[in-house]
């Protein structure tokens, strides 16, 4: 049997606006409720997230990712969108997902260990190699998350109008629907409400005389 509620696998829409440009945006965005009690996670495993992290430049092919490291992404992505609601609703940043967000920032990676092997000599190598490539992504998306939020763009900052969608975009002009998907969906559910709407109006109107309401005798 299956629940109301069920997991999309695969992207069924485009970036948002502005997330091409401000990857903390696509990250905040690899999670969206959709139409009909669904929901998408593009980081919901860890060949997600390392596939996630390698088509944006923040990891190589093969990185080997642990689901440690992808609940740290996902972790990541959840203190993000914390700050991103906080921020298009005019209300305090949460203290906590500003620590995490600093925590990540402070974390990048150092250089790289020097080693020794009888064959191969002195060499570099990383202590943990995946954890300092998760970490360095972690690095790079919460200086991103800063950048947005305090650069030019941020008053551009807004969600998605169209329910159930929860994705942020960066507003051009009036527009402030994720993707023509979701502005078709949008339009249509205010043509709804306008249809329904109507017949209640013109009944309203026959109930009343055009003079107005009058006051029964005393």
């Amino acid at each position: 049997m299956r629940t109301m509620e069920e997991t999309v696998t695969a992207d069924p829409l485009p970036p948002a606006p502005g997330a091409e440009q401000y990857p903390a945006l696509d990250l905040a965005n690899s999670a969206v409720t959709l139409p009909g009690g669904r929901s998408l996670d593009l980081l919901g495993t860890p060949g997600d997230a390392e596939r996630w992290l390698v088509d944006r430049s923040l990891a190589p092919v093969d990185t080997g990712m642990q689901e440690l490291c992808a609940s740290l992404l996902r972790a990541l992505r959840d203190h993000v969108r914390a700050l991103l609601a906080a921020h298009t609703a005019g209300m305090p940043a949460p203290a906590r997902a500003l620590t995490a967000l600093n925590d990540a920032l402070t974390r990048a990676p150092a250089a790289s260990l020097l080693r020794w092997d009888a064959d191969r000599g002195l060499y570099r190598e990383a202590a943990h190699p995946v954890a300092q490539i998760v970490e360095h992504a972690l690095a790079v998306l919460a200086a991103d998350t800063a950048d947005l939020l305090t650069g030019p763009d941020a008053d551009r900052l807004t969600v998605c109008g169209s329910t159930p969608c929860d994705r942020f975009l960066l507003r051009h002009g009036r527009r402030h629907w994720c993707s023509v998907r979701c502005g078709d969906r949008a339009r249509a559910a205010r043509a709804y409400a306008r249809r329904a709407a109507a017949p209640a109006a013109r009944g309203s109107g026959a109930a009343t005389p055009p003079d107005g309401p009058r006051t029964p005798p005393a």
